[in-house]
């Protein structure tokens, strides 16, 4: 994709909206961590409704490892992969504690120490939490850099390097929620609703498909 096509690419976006935020619900950066760290091979959704009732008592590390790992459980139950999730989020909890005052770490390596806290997970809360322009590769970014020929890449670290270097300074702090957002209700994987999309005519993707 051409620069002045991005360009046009992420103002429109911007346009529908200037200050998008995540699904996923969360009430201080530490819940933010605990929800993503949940969110993995999980739909937002999900997450929210396990979370709901726990972010409500349960809001720091200290409350975290009080509550304990079979508490923890019963409230996450829902959520694939619960049991080791649950582990991790009492592991981090308790690192946290230890060995950062209870607070959140503001780098990707400090972050990448904690149990269940990937790439993709520090980069989301490096990007929402420390205001830093991330790019959080998910599967929807991952799909829409390759179907719109914007920033292709064979996995997704390629995606991520490919779109840190072509994007426009001016979007891209708030760029990959707009990619996600993008994807997940727009150019879904399936049947991407092409007749509703905002950046059409500026995509390549060779299947692209209005409805007669």
């Amino acid at each position: 994709m051409k620069k002045e096509n991005i360009h046009e690419f992420f103002k429109r976006l911007h346009a529908i909206d200037p200050a998008p935020k995540s699904d996923l619900e969360y009430t201080n950066p530490y819940t933010l961590l605990v929800a993503v760290t949940l969110s993995a091979q999980s739909t937002d959704v999900g997450v929210n409704k396990a979370t709901n009732t726990l972010f409500k008592t349960v809001d720091t590390p200290q409350k975290m490892i009080a509550l304990g790992v079979d508490d923890l459980k019963q409230h996450i139950k829902t959520i694939g992969l619960y049991n080791n999730k649950a582990k991790n989020v009492i592991a981090l909890s308790e690192i946290l504690v230890r060995d950062y005052n209870g607070e959140i770490p503001d780098t990707r390596e400090g972050l990448m120490t904690l149990p269940g806290v990937g790439r993709k997970t520090a980069n989301v809360v490096l990007n929402i939490v420390f205001k830093q322009p991330t790019m959080a590769v998910d599967t929807h970014i991952f799909r829409v850099s390759n179907r719109t020929g914007m920033a292709p890449g064979k996995n997704p670290d390629a995606v991520e390097q490919a779109l840190l270097k072509i994007m426009p300074d001016k979007y891209a702090l708030h760029a990959h929620h707009w990619l996600i957002l993008l994807g997940r209700y727009t150019c879904k994987a399936r049947k991407p609703e092409c007749d509703n999309c905002p950046v059409y005519d500026l995509c390549a993707f060779e299947d692209k498909a209005l409805d007669a």
